[in-house]
């Protein structure tokens, strides 16, 4: 690897993070792995030895994105360079994965691309290119997480109260729309006592708030320690016995792994928050069988009945995309009629948009770009008339808010409702890592405010 600057015996790591939560959990690991090797993570690319790019293809034009990204940080590497200093360039995540040996091709700064499940071996990596250029997308045979470091207690302190936890990986559900299956890999689950090792030591480390991450969390069927099964219900049990951990949030999760056992946990688990993420995308059973959703709406409607039965309060989050090949005027009305019925707290919407590789990129009847846009300024001024009204009836209501960290005006500070709604509060510091009782008094588009009510933990 390369030698520090001159300025300091460390080496300055950035990493720019795009997309989904995961991303978020793997870009603190890679900080963690390239620790030891003598590198601190900075916030300014300016003065970065190594700067990674750890990506996504979930989103449209997703590699196009990067390479314009790329263009910027070339020019920086240039200018570095002509200060004596030593910049190395690496792509990593889901892009990496998908487009390998292209990206050295278009863009001759990088060093180094590696695969969401190959971050472990960064620190190897890194000495190879020194050589050349390296791409590492292959699926290792062993366990990414076998080989992780973890991080030291004040580094986590620093992240915050609020921390995500990677219990689950890849997808076997295969929608045609979708290229985690061919990014991310197989489903696999994480045995079960390094999930509880590495919650132990977050929670110890200062972290009250624990989401557990997959890109199909609640198919998780992790193995225990005695050789059995574990489900996502059995580890939360698991996990909500550890001193200090005030809450347990799950995403993202599919509606057919939606069990009786993990629905009831949403009644009788106080530690795990009324608030969940259940993508549908799509109220039209036609669309949906394109999809491969394999579930119809109204399998999706009788499934939220089910779940607000067991919780009558929880918060409902979904994903909706917008212009499906072959999607009609009938089926986007049947969306809209699904929203309507359902109602939800919070959505994320998208535009549909080819993924190479996927089968819905060969579809015929691709959707003009005009009509999806024309339907999602439709979608969303639904669904954020559903989010105002959501966050309108709070007003008056006393709640517990897990402070997290100090607010944009001096003597304020900012928590999370249980039903994951920000909260501005004038309060002391002192007050971030605990619960506190707050009478909300009013609503701005993004946040709730309120004034302290009493001390919760």
């Amino acid at each position: 690897m390369d030698r520090p600057n001159a300025k300091t015996d460390r080496r300055k790591l950035f990493v720019k993070s795009y997309g989904c939560q995961m991303n978020v959990y793997d870009a603190t690991r890679m900080a963690d792995v390239l620790a030891p090797e003598g590198y601190d993570e900075t916030s300014d690319i300016a003065d970065a030895d190594l700067i990674v790019l750890n990506t996504c293809h979930i989103r449209e034009r997703a590699s196009e994105k990067v390479f314009s990204e790329l263009g910027k940080i070339r020019e920086l590497k240039v200018g570095r360079a002509a200060s004596g200093l030593e910049t190395t360039i690496a792509v990593a995540g889901c892009v990496a994965q998908a487009e390998g040996k292209e990206i050295l091709r278009r863009q001759k700064a990088v060093d180094l691309v590696i695969g969401p499940q190959s971050y472990h071996r960064l620190p190897e990596m890194l000495r190879l290119a020194k050589s050349g250029p390296v791409v590492e997308t292959d699926f290792p045979v062993e366990d990414k997480f076998d080989h992780l470091v973890s991080p030291a207690r004040e580094k986590i302190a620093a992240r915050g109260v609020a921390a995500f936890l990677t219990i689950q990986e890849g997808c076997d559900k295969f929608c045609t729309f979708c290229v985690v299956p061919y990014t991310r890999g197989a489903e696999i689950s994480r045995p079960v006592a390094m999930i509880v090792a590495e919650a132990e030591h977050l929670v110890a480390s200062g972290v009250r708030e624990l989401t557990l991450l997959g890109q199909n969390v609640n198919a998780f069927h992790g193995i225990d320690e005695d050789g059995g099964a574990c489900t996502l219900p059995d580890l939360v049990a698991r996990l909500s016995h550890i001193p200090g951990l005030l809450r347990i949030r799950y995403t993202t999760s599919h509606p057919n792994d939606m069990s009786d056992d993990l629905i009831a946990a949403h009644e009788t688990q106080p530690v795990l928050m009324p608030f969940l993420h259940l993508p549908v995308q799509s109220g039209s059973d036609r669309i949906l069988h394109a999809m491969n959703r394999k579930h119809r709406a109204r399998d999706y409607i009788e499934l939220v009945a089910r779940i607000r039965a067991a919780r009558p309060d929880i918060a409902l989050s979904s994903d909706f995309i917008v212009g499906f090949p072959g999607e009609t005027e009938d089926d986007f009305q049947m969306t809209l009629d699904l929203i309507a019925e359902v109602g939800f707290a919070s959505t994320f919407f998208f535009k549909y948009s080819t993924r190479p590789g996927t089968p819905g990129a060969e579809m015929a009847d691709q959707v003009p770009e005009d009509v999806k846009s024309e339907r999602l300024a439709r979608l969303q001024k639904l669904t954020d008339a559903q989010r105002h009204a959501y966050n309108a009836a709070a007003v008056g209501k006393v709640m517990p808010v897990l402070f997290e960290k100090t607010g944009r005006h001096p003597g304020q500070i900012t928590g999370k409702t249980p039903y994951l709604q920000t909260v501005q509060v004038e309060g002391p510091a002192s007050l971030i890592g605990s619960e506190a009782l707050v009478e909300i008094t009013g609503t701005s588009t993004n946040s709730l405010f309120g004034q302290l009510a009493g001390q919760v933990s």
